[in-house]
Order: C-alpha cells, then structure tokens, then sequence
C-alpha cells in the first residue's frame, strides 16, 4: 500500500512480537497462504521481538490488542507513551478495538484478520500521508 501510495522512501514499516516465543520464526503457514492468495509473499519474514530502540526509531506503535498495548507500555519509557496506538483505531469498519490472534483458530480466522489489518492499513496510511 505504502509503494503503490508513493511512499515507499518516506515510510518505513517493521513488525515486532511483545513476547519471544517465535523469534527467527516465518509467519504461520496459514498466515502465508491468505497473504499469498491476495498477491503478497511474506516466506523470508522472520519474527522479532520489540526493542527499546524501536520505540525512539519509529513515530508510531501499534498494538494489536489491549493486552499488547499494555506490555508496550510497560517496556516503553514514559517519554514514548504517546507513539503507542491500538492499530484498529485506524480502521473505517469494525466494531472491536482489538484485532484477534487467529493462531488457534482456523485459516477462515486468518482471511478475517487480514481483513481488518488491511482496513486499519488503509486508514493508518491516510494518517500517515497526512502528515508527510
């Protein structure tokens, strides 16, 4: 969305996890076969976990759920607070902040959160624009 948007040298996107158990990981063979049937290939993607530098690198980060959003302040420094967001508040739809973990779920789980993720994409691209 940022490249075909035109800003693919202006923004900058990272994925991190608030816990470890993945780290080095590629994403979920079900996550790869709904990214894959909507043209998008994440098979060299490896997990990490957030670092404190990440909170003084990027403008903006964004918790999937309540739950994340809380650990990311707990290991935010307090002058970084403001740069954490639930991801959803950027979506034009839905009713539910959080956006589920589709992992014990079954692969129509994952077409449903890609969905939502490429709604708050759209709108926290709108965001972002507006601001560049």
């Amino acid at each position: 969305m940022v490249e075909n948007a035109g800003a693919g040298g202006r923004i900058t996107i990272d994925s991190a996890g608030t816990g470890n158990w993945h780290v080095g990981m590629p994403p979920d063979q079900r996550a790869q076969n709904a990214l894959m049937h909507r043209g998008r290939d994440v098979s060299n993607t490896r997990a990490r976990q957030i670092e404190l530098r990440d909170f003084v690198v990027f403008d903006l980060i964004l918790a999937m759920d309540q739950d994340n959003f809380i650990k990311l302040k707990a290991l935010s420094p307090i002058d970084q607070h403001k740069k954490i967001h639930i991801f959803r508040r950027f979506a034009n739809s839905f009713e539910s902040n959080d956006i589920p973990d589709p992992y014990y779920g079954t692969s129509d789980d994952f077409e449903v959160v890609l969905d939502m993720i490429e709604s708050a994409s759209l709108g926290l691209l709108d965001h972002c624009l507006s601001r560049l």
